[in-house]
């Protein structure tokens, strides 16, 4: 078939654009990198923001067969972690808000690799 200069090609929806699963991987691995006494408490609010996207986006993910009981189950977790309640606020303790960005990256990590086995690309 050919195309005319006037013909527009299809816009992908957002369910069919594929994951990015290395830039995930390097967020939850620079976010597990990061140290308490080394890091800013506008850098642990960022890294949260950035942890709890990609968290967001693989819940959307429809994990087939393997949604089962325990992925379930990590939804369930994954959901109350993100309730705008259990969230740090700015008058959170710095070392409450990095113990939330570490539990988020460790989450992250889990559905990832959930993820990654379901489309054969195998976690890193």
């Amino acid at each position: 078939m050919v195309r005319t200069v006037t013909e527009q090609p299809k816009p992908q929806s957002l369910d069919e654009l594929p994951l990015d699963e290395e830039l995930i991987r390097d967020s939850v691995d620079a976010a597990l990198e990061m140290g308490l006494s080394t890091s800013t408490r506008k850098d642990i609010d960022a890294t949260i923001s950035v942890l709890i996207g990609h968290l967001n986006l693989l819940l959307t993910e429809d994990l087939g067969p393997d949604d089962g009981e325990k992925a379930k189950g990590m939804r369930g977790e994954a959901y109350k972690h993100l309730d705008l309640k259990h969230r740090p606020s700015g008058d959170t303790a710095a070392f409450s808000a990095f113990a939330y960005m570490r539990s988020t990256a460790l989450l992250t990590r889990r559905f990832l690799e959930i993820c990654a086995e379901r489309s054969g690309t195998g976690a890193h």
